[in-house]
């Protein structure tokens, strides 16, 4: 597993530093890196970001302010060179903080705990979370709909594609499609429904899932743009 992030630091030298600390750690996947929090809540609006590396001393908003201005926030590991933070930082429920200059052990150690709890909170979420149950090889299925990735039509029958495996169901796109929620389930194809906590990136053409490109109807991706936008 990989959690997406973004590192917002106003400073040019320590943005290359994060970067380069979170491509070199395997467990996260860089969604992109702001010099402030306009550029990255404006980031945030599209695409699904686990984990934010925030600096609190940044000019116009500073880091607290920006958290304050998030309506759902993600994961924080706030990075800064005064120790005198500490405190208000972990009022805001941080999941760590680091002191610059950055060891890449206490880095990683960082992250492993994010992860940790990102793992701890999907798994207790999945016990009451929104559930399908569906028919597959003659087997009753029970599928949550938070690990769904997408939909694909394929004859008679449709795919559904998990993070765990794939199963064939006999249905149509459109009464499947019932079954789901339409805040986090959009037709963007006559041949796709995809979950748009799934996407991470997306043009004119495709929305990205992990390494598969799911293509976009030529009307469908305003669809998927104010879906993405309200979450």
């Amino acid at each position: 597993m990989k959690l997406n992030c973004v590192v917002v630091d106003d400073s040019s030298i320590q943005r290359m530093i994060i970067t380069k600390l979170v491509n070199n750690n395997p467990n996260l996947h860089l969604i992109g890196d702001f010099s402030n929090a306009i550029e990255a809540k404006g980031c945030m609006t599209i695409h699904n970001v686990d984990l934010i590396f925030l600096d609190i001393e940044m000019p116009v908003i500073s880091g607290f302010d920006f958290l304050d201005g998030l309506k759902t926030k993600p994961q924080i590991i706030f990075i800064t060179s005064k120790a005198e933070y500490a405190m208000k930082a972990f009022d805001y429920d941080a999941t760590d903080y680091l002191q610059k200059p950055i060891a890449v052990d206490r880095f990683n150690a960082s992250v492993k705990r994010a992860l940790d709890l990102h793992l701890l909170k999907s798994e207790i979420h999945e016990e009451d979370g929104d559930h399908i149950f569906i028919k597959s090889n003659l087997k009753k299925l029970k599928i949550f709909t938070a690990k769904i990735k997408w939909i694909e039509a394929f004859g008679d029958y449709v795919k559904v594609v998990t993070d765990d495996d794939s199963n064939l169901v006999l249905s149509t796109m459109k009464s499947f499609e019932k079954d789901l929620s339409k805040e986090k389930f959009v037709r963007v194809h006559k041949s796709y429904i995809i979950n748009i906590d799934k996407v991470e990136r997306f043009n004119s053409r495709y929305a990205e899932i992990g390494v598969t490109k799911i293509p976009l109807s030529r009307y469908k991706k305003e669809d998927l743009v104010r879906a993405l936008a309200v979450n």
